[in-house]
């Protein structure tokens, strides 16, 4: 008899305390043993996990009225420009902000560069942060400057919104030239001497639902930490199916999400200020999606291992990757974690610039908090645009 269960009938489980939870680690090696028919009858919940730089991010930030108040036309936290034309005193501080007097100078790629997402986290670990704003004067605003010191207990609201996070797959990037470059990939050694990739592979979100028919508007998730929610596909949404199947190679696009949460409920242990050498700054994300296991299909989509996997090798050095110029083959997940792959004969070492272990921590956490009953999923009142929706949007592909 197939398998078919619903959101609901999972949450009743879950409040029960009944419910069935793996990770989509675990639930790898559990359908290569029972065979898919019967761990889809016994499980009722995956959990993934992903930790790693995700440039689209940001947070908004409310302030709360001075006295006498100001209409913020510029404002600075730790001498970062965050965006104010929203109201009042609202602002947008984006992950990749840098300070105006630290430009952007690959010929010192050694300098520290502390951004965007390095004053998200110092407000999550509750440090005191200088704000400083400017405005031109109302007759309802009058102040024109303020300087001060705030933590993120001083702040209104603050929102974590995030417009494009957890890639579905990503490139692995290497350099074919005779000179070492520096990418959001991280630096990247002249001819082929590394090779760098980011994605989580088996645990990675939205590999494990790849044809979105679980995850949409409304889906619960881990959000730095906190509870957040899937709130739209995200920017530069072209899902793909990354696998090779039957000769044929898939993915050279990924989907993409749209999330947001209370940034007060988070943590600066999932919510990370990074520092790409040459490139600048960014926030590492770190979020964790449950899959409930509807049937067979999905608990097959998502018991996909790291050896079925495969992410496009891209030479990164002849401007921006060109995937019809640029494109080396494919190379699967197992494969690179093992350490070296073979990129046009050659044995080139690799490195991820995402984190396995903490993916795996963050999966684990998830399930926790599930079977203590501590989180519910939530059912799409929209599922997000599937491969087929994908390959006709996708203008931009070649």
């Amino acid at each position: 008899m197939a398998v078919e269960k619903t959101f609901q009938e999972i949450n009743e489980r879950i409040k029960a305390g009944k419910a069935v939870v793996v990770t989509a680690e675990e639930l790898v090696s559990m359908v290569k043993e029972k065979g898919v028919t019967r761990v889809a009858s016994e499980v009722d919940v995956v959990t993934t996990g992903t930790f790693g730089p995700m440039c689209s991010s940001g947070a908004f930030l409310n302030f709360g009225h001075s006295r006498p108040r100001i209409k913020m036309h510029k404002v600075w936290l730790n001498n970062v420009a965050a965006y104010t034309g929203i109201a009042a005193v609202d602002a947008y501080i984006g992950a990749t902000e840098v300070p105006e007097d630290d430009p952007l100078n690959s010929q010192h790629p050694g300098k520290f560069r502390y951004g965007g997402g390095h004053v998200i986290q110092d407000l999550v670990a509750r440090k005191k942060v200088v704000l400083k704003a400017t405005g031109y004067g109302t007759d309802c605003y009058p102040r024109k400057e303020i300087e001060t010191e705030i933590t993120l207990d001083d702040i209104n609201e603050a929102i974590l919104f995030n417009p494009r996070n957890a890639y579905q797959n990503y490139n692995c990037a290497v350099n074919l030239s005779t000179k070492t470059i520096y990418t959001y990939l991280g630096v990247l050694k002249a001819n082929l001497g590394n090779a760098h990739y980011s994605t989580a592979g088996q645990l990675s979100p939205l590999l494990k639902d790849p044809q979105f028919r679980t995850i949409g508007v409304g889906t619960r998730i881990f959000l730095g930490g906190g509870i957040g929610y899937v709130v739209w596909n995200g920017t530069q949404h072209f899902p793909g199916r990354n696998l090779v199947e039957d000769g044929n190679d898939y993915g050279y696009a990924g989907a993409t999400l749209s999330v947001l949460g209370d940034l007060k409920q988070m943590s600066p242990r999932w919510l990370v200020g990074t520092s790409m050498i040459g490139y600048g700054a960014t926030l590492t994300v770190g979020i964790g999606i449950p899959i409930p296991v509807l049937n067979e299909d999905i608990c097959r989509f998502a018991a996909v291992g790291d050896d079925e996997l495969y992410a496009p090798i891209m030479d990164y050095s002849d401007d921006f990757p060109n995937l019809k110029s640029n494109n080396l083959g494919f190379v699967s997940y197992a494969e690179l974690k093992s350490g070296k792959i073979k990129v046009n004969g050659k044995e080139v070492p690799t490195a991820p610039v995402s984190s396995y272990p903490r993916a795996r921590e963050i999966a684990g956490t998830l399930k926790q908090w599930i079977q203590k009953g501590d989180f519910l999923l939530g059912e799409p009142v929209q599922l997000l645009p599937n491969a087929e929706a994908g390959i006709k949007a996708n203008a931009l592909k070649g």
